[in-house]
Parts: C-alpha cells; structure tokens; sequence
C-alpha cells in the first residue's frame, strides 16, 4: 500500500488527487447540484456529498495515508447513531439568517464574537447556520434531548461517517464564530449567544494528526479549510506570503507572525491557518470576495460566453478604460465592505457595448476587488511579500495580466496543480514525518504590463458606492 490520497471538497465538487511514484493525478472528480430553494438560499445535498467522497476514496484505492479539506463554513446537521443528515447542508454562501443576525446585532452580540472568535456578525459564518438547523431541521430537537444531536461543520460530517471520528481542526473551527481564537476551543459564551448546544458540537483537533481510518483502512491524517489548504499549497510559510484563490468566491489569506487584531474599519479578519501536531498555531489575515468564478457561470447562464476561449479574446483598452464598470457584488460585498445587501452592477452601458466588453468588465471587476483586499492587506501588514494566485480564473492569461496590473506588481501563477489538494498532500507529509514539499507543477510569473492609472481605482471606488446604496434602496 503506497501513495497518499488528498480529497478536496468544494463549492461545487469534490475530487481526489493521488501522489504516488513521483506524480500528483486526478484520480475521479464528481460535481454536485447546486439546490437554490429561495432567493439567497444556497444548499447541498449532505448525503450525496458523502456518497461522492465514497465513491473517490474507492476509485483511489487503498492509500498510506489521506487527507481531507472541507468548504470551510458550510453547516450539517445529523444523527450521531446513524450518522444520517437531518437536512440538506447550508452553504457557506447562503444568507437566510440575515434577520437572525441583525438581531444578534441590536443586542450588541458582535462585540463578543469580534473579541473572542476575530470575526463579525454575517450569514457567512457557521454560528448561525448552526442555530437554523437545530430550528428547523427535522427531528433536531428530539434528538438534542437524546443525546445524539451533531452539529457541525461539513468535515466533521464527513469525517463521523468515514472514519468514526466526530472531529473538526482548528482552520475550520475558526471560521464559525464559536471558537476561541486565543485558546482553540468553543467558547462557552459564544455558543450560548448563538444558541448552539456545545455537547453537539465536534472536538476540535490539530490540523494534522489522527482522524481515524478510511473504511479500506487508509489512515486519515490532515484535515483543513480549502483556502487554508490552498495557502499551505502554494509554500506560503513565510510572515508577508498571500495567496488568492480564485474559485466560486475569491478568497485571500495572508500570513502573520502573531494572531491580528480583529474589528478594524479595513474589513480583514483574522484566521488561524492550521496547526500542525502539538506545535504552536499559525494565523493568517483573511480577505474574501463572495462571487468571483459565479459572476463567470453567471455569464455563461444568461447567454454571454458560449466557450471559456472567449474570456481571454480582448484587445485594446480596458472596459473601465472604455467607461463600463462591473462591480461583482451578486452574493453582496465580502472584505474590506461587509455588506450583504450590495448587489452588482453594470455602470456605464452604452447602446455600442458589445458582450466581448461585458465579460472583459466581469473579469476586470473581480481582479478590481481582489486589488482592494490585497491593498487592505498592505495598509494593514505592509506589502506582501510575495502574492500567489490559482484556481478556475487564474488560467485566463488576461485575467492574470489584469490583475498583475492592477496589483502593480508580479504575481506567481499555479500553472496546473489543484493547489488545495497539493495542500493537503504536503500537510499529509509533513503528519507523516516527511515535510519535503514536491512541486510537481510549476509556478509561472506574470508581470504587469502597465500599472493600472489610479483614476482606474477611483472609477470602479465610485461603481462600489452605487452598488451599495442600490442594495440600500
């Protein structure tokens, strides 16, 4: 038995990837439905996210060890004797506590969770999801009463019904507002505002370690958030390294020496980054931008990109250059704003825009955003020290170039490696006493053509502020 199996389950499916003899292959990749049951409601089915991982895990084989990294704040529900969902999982994207939360607000809660979890009041966050699940999730209340009540996080889902272990690590407990940030444990306080039974919630671990063994016996050894994963796959060790993966959403994290301060007006949120065995906690800062590769399949669903070849078919001046602006607040506006009731926009449409400049102002608009939470980063920690990017959106060279632009500096592309799954590799070996970290695809440089003119930044600032006041009303 050789090899080491890092699965990765996200937004919109789940892989695996297998590093044996030197190589790191796709070994099966199953996507899941996308269940959208109102307006802001985004949800998975539980048990066919389980029932892929099955599948992955026997395609794969029979490995020396494995790793698991999970969507971060997605929420389930289940039964703990039969390890059967009570409801569809609730997305991290998913809104539906936003009443839930400007309760929470009016009372004055967000002090508490901004000073022991680092992290505001948003449906974003698993704290609320939580509290909802138990409200409404069928049987959840009679089963609190016997016992047998698990809520949780995804992976803490998957890892009860894979290996038997009702464990969730430290990256991932941190994004749900329940943790201690300091001492890495649920808070009691916390989860008494939100209204979680702490005796249903999984124990929290060390981001590597034991989690059990697969039913084929392969030892299950890592378990992280996929942007935490992603950051550990693109070698960012080093106080100042950044990452921004560019998936779904497009999320940044940068690393820290120390644990940062939280509730600052820049919108950064402190996070811990992993910890691996008995050593101490590395933090990070967190940026994330809510829709980035959805503002993409939300072009192709409405008929403006036939081929993903077209989102690199540009010449001359940029869109915003050309007066139109695409402000990518579909889901609201992530880091530095906060504000969920933004909505996105188009700004500058003429009777001449043609779909060619609507999709260059798409992708112009997300690298504009991810320009702000890096230069949130800066303002806050000093410039980064190196800035690597990956995912879906980081394979359009245009969108790269823009991007480097913007930045108005170099920025290391992932040619080809599913960087969260190669971080679940490295954390694989670094638990089984090898921390070598192969790179077995390479990181290609892209330097900026141009530095992007500032009245650039200050046009899309203006687009930002209309989309914020539309979502006002």
């Amino acid at each position: 038995m050789n090899g080491i199996l890092a699965l990765d389950q996200g937004t919109t499916s789940s892989k695996a990837y297998v590093w044996r003899d030197g190589r790191f292959t796709l070994a099966g990749r199953r996507e899941q439905r996308q269940i959208l049951p109102r307006p802001g409601w985004v949800e998975h089915d539980a048990g066919e996210l389980l029932r892929h991982l099955r599948e992955l895990i026997a395609l794969a084989g029979p490995c020396a060890f494995a790793g698991l990294a999970n969507q971060g704040e997605t929420a389930v529900a289940w039964d703990a004797a039969t390890g059967r969902p009570l409801h569809h999982a609730i997305v991290w994207q998913d809104d539906r506590t936003r009443d839930a939360v400007a309760r929470l607000r009016a009372d004055g809660v967000e002090v508490l969770t901004l000073e022991r979890a680092g992290l505001p009041l948003d449906p974003y966050f698993s704290a609320t999801k939580l509290r909802w699940l138990l409200d409404h999730a069928g049987g959840a209340r009679d089963l609190l009463r016997q016992g047998r009540l698990r809520l949780g996080t995804s992976d803490a889902f998957f890892l009860h019904n894979l290996t038997g272990t009702c464990a969730t690590d430290v990256s991932t407990a941190s994004r749900t507002s329940l943790m201690d940030l300091r001492r890495l444990c649920w808070d009691a306080d916390l989860c008494a505002a939100f209204g979680v039974p702490m005796e249903c919630l999984p124990a929290i671990r060390p981001t590597t370690g034991d989690f059990g063994h697969l039913a084929d016996g392969t030892p299950l050894v890592a378990s992280i958030v996929d942007q935490q994963a992603a950051l550990f796959g693109h070698g960012c060790t080093d106080p100042g390294d950044l990452k921004i993966t560019f998936g779904t959403g497009a999320f940044a994290l940068g690393l820290t020496d120390t644990l940062p301060a939280a509730g600052l007006p820049d919108g950064l949120l402190p996070t811990c980054a992993w910890q691996l065995g008995d050593k101490p906690p590395r933090y990070a800062l967190d940026g994330g931008i809510l829709t980035a590769g959805a503002a993409v399949d939300w072009l192709g669903g409405v008929g403006l990109l036939a081929d993903v070849a077209q989102l690199d078919a540009f010449d001359g001046p940029s869109a915003l250059e050309q007066g139109l602006a695409f402000v990518p607040a579909l889901a609201g506006l992530g880091c530095p704003h906060w504000d969920r009731d933004a909505r996105g926009c188009f700004l500058g449409l003429e009777l001449g825009t043609s779909p060619a400049l609507l999709r260059r102002a798409v992708l112009e608009g997300i690298a504009m955003r991810a320009a702000e939470l890096v230069g949130a980063m800066r303002d806050r920690a000093g410039p980064p020290a190196r800035i690597a990017i990956d995912g879906g959106l980081s394979r359009s060279t245009f969108f790269a170039g823009f991007l480097a632009a913007a930045l108005g500096r170099p920025i290391e592309v992932a040619e080809a490696a599913d960087v969260t799954a190669l971080g679940v590799l490295h954390l694989c070996l670094h638990a089984a006493g090898q921390p070598e970290r192969p790179r077995p695809q390479p990181w290609r440089p892209v330097m900026p053509d141009a530095i992007l003119p500032a009245v650039l930044h200050e046009r899309f600032q203006q687009a930002v502020a209309l989309s914020r006041a539309w979502g006002r009303g």
